[in-house]
Order: C-alpha cells, then sequence, then structure tokens
C-alpha cells in the first residue's frame, strides 16, 4: 500500500463565507503558516517543505486555491473576477478567520506568489511576514514583454485566449501537458517530483472544471488584476518580505528580482535558490530552511 503524502494531516474541506469550499491540509501546533501553491499544481507541492516548518515549531495550513485541486471551482463571470487574485485572497483572509487565526505567517509559490501579494495589500493587519517565490510582480512582467519572456511565458498567452480554446487543447491529454509543464520549467529532472504528487495534480486536470478555473486564473490577470495593481500602483507591501528565486530560472535570468520587489515592498531581502521554477520540490530543504530563518523562531 502506498504510503500518505501527508501523513499525519487534517484533509478536510472548509466552505467560506462565500459558500466556496476549499480543500485544507493542516498539521502541527505554534504559529500559523499558510503556504500557496502555484499553477499547475495544489497544495500536494509542499509535502516535502510542509513536514520541516512543523519541526521547527509551526501550524502549516495548506489550501488548495479555488478553481484547482480539491477546492470549488465556481463559474466565472464576463470580468473574470471570481478569479482575480482579490477573490482568492478574500478566500484565504476568510479561511484564517475561519480557523482562528486572526495574524499568520505566508508564503506562496507562482500563482500563489500573486494571491499572496495582493493579500498583503488589501489585508496588511492578517500577515505577520510574506513571502512570494519565483515571481516578479505580475504587471511589471506584462510591461516587460519581450521575446523571452514570451517564449519562456507562453502559457500566459495561451491560457488567456478566450473560451474554450485552451480548455480543448489542455483536456486532449491533461497528463502529457502536466508533464510536459514540470518538466519545462523545472530544472532538476522530472525525477524529482514524487509520482504520488504528479498523481495528484494530473487527476486535478482531468476534471473539465479545473482546466476551465486555471484558465480563468490567468484571463483574470490579464485583465481585472492589471486594474487592480494600476489603481494600487504606488501602494506598498508594508510587513517584512523574503523573496527566492530559482537559480537556473527565467524570472532571475530576466529581472533584478530584489529591485523589482523593492519598489512594491517597504522591507525586503531574499537570494536565489539553486534549480528551476519549482523551487519547493526541487529544493525543498534550500526553501524550508530559507522561510524558517525568516519567520524566526516561535
Amino acid at each position: 500500500m502506498t504510503a500518505p503524502l501527508f501523513a499525519g494531516f487534517e484533509d478536510t474541506r472548509i466552505t467560506l463565507p462565500s459558500g466556496i469550499a476549499l480543500r485544507v491540509r493542516q498539521a502541527g501546533q505554534g504559529p500559523a503558516v499558510v503556504l500557496l501553491h502555484g499553477y499547475p499544481q495544489t497544495s500536494a507541492c509542499w509535502h516535502r517543505v510542509a513536514p520541516r516548518i512543523i519541526a521547527a515549531g509551526f501550524r502549516v495550513i495548506l489550501p488548495d486555491l479555488r478553481g484547482y485541486g480539491g477546492s470549488d471551482k465556481p463559474a466565472s463571470r464576463s470580468d473574470h473576477s471570481p478569479y482575480s487574485k482579490r477573490q482568492m485572497a478574500e478566500d484565504i483572509s476568510d479561511l484564517m478567520t475561519l480557523l482562528g487565526h486572526d495574524t499568520f505567517y505566508l508564503a506562496g509559490h507562482d500563482r500563489g506568489g500573486r494571491v499572496a501579494h495582493r493579500l498583503m495589500l488589501d489585508h496588511p493587519a492578517r500577515v505577520r511576514k510574506g513571502a512570494v517565490l519565483d515571481i516578479a510582480p505580475t504587471a511589471t512582467m506584462y510591461a516587460r514583454t519581450d521575446r523571452d519572456f514570451a517564449t519562456g511565458y507562453y502559457h500566459w498567452f495561451f491560457l488567456i485566449q478566450p473560451a474554450p480554446l485552451p480548455e480543448t487543447l489542455i483536456a486532449a491529454d491533461p497528463a502529457f501537458y502536466l508533464r510536459t509543464k514540470l518538466g519545462a520549467w523545472g530544472k532538476s529532472g522530472m525525477e524529482v517530483y514524487d509520482p504520488r504528487a504528479v498523481t495528484e495534480y494530473i487527476e486535478a486536470f482531468e476534471d473539465p472544471a479545473c482546466i476551465a478555473a486555471t484558465c480563468e486564473d490567468y484571463r483574470a490577470s490579464a485583465t481585472i488584476d492589471l486594474a487592480h495593481d494600476a489603481d494600487d500602483a504606488t501602494a506598498r507591501i508594508t510587513c517584512p518580505l523574503l523573496v527566492l528565486w530559482g537559480q537556473d530560472g527565467l524570472v532571475g535570468r530576466l529581472y533584478d528580482v530584489l529591485d523589482v520587489w523593492r519598489a512594491k515592498a517597504a522591507r525586503v531581502q531574499g537570494h536565489a535558490v539553486p534549480g528551476g521554477h519549482f523551487l519547493p520540490e526541487e529544493r525543498p530543504e534550500d526553501t524550508a530552511a530559507a522561510l524558517i530563518a525568516f519567520f524566526g523562531t516561535p
């Protein structure tokens, strides 16, 4: 019998005041740490990092973002607002209220980093310290689009095409699509991924509702999220911010990562981590150590 990926974790669906239910894994004792996953994954991406943070004295909370994994996938609207980062951040704020945590530590990888960015702006009193992994701010990345960015991040432009074009193409072979993404963006080979996690990612994408919702996530980023960012162009993250990025990845090659985040936050620190885009799975020891050192001793 295959061992569970998250032995000892509670694994439940929690309904928010909005009526949306999120799948949430949680375990540990101490101050709360929320870890948010990215595309095309689920909270399973944290399976090597979470136990290390728990061992350091924290309670770790791992939600699947709306539209992903075991969480609800609500119908979207013409303005894509159900999948705006503002709405996704509201989900996490509401979740933590329900779980009894007025404040918490926060880290987000990829799309989860964009939700974390919005959460730190919209709910500054909630986040004690925040971290974003292998991203530059959304508006910054769109504004600096060039051939290298469009080639490496072609999915940003593919997924925002009107439905059902990307949905139909991905659904033709979701396992091929997922494995191609993991292999292309990571720099450590497919063997670095736990087969149990990969199976969870593939099973999620075998649901047409997940494919549609995750396309809407990107459509929101290219529309309503940019409008929110423009409204908040001078707003700055006030809590301490840790920025990590893959040493061999595209983000570190295209941007001065610390510099672009210093334009968005008052107190920024960070460094590159060996490997590619998927830090929590490619370099879990380095990722966990950086987060634990940043969050501090409980």
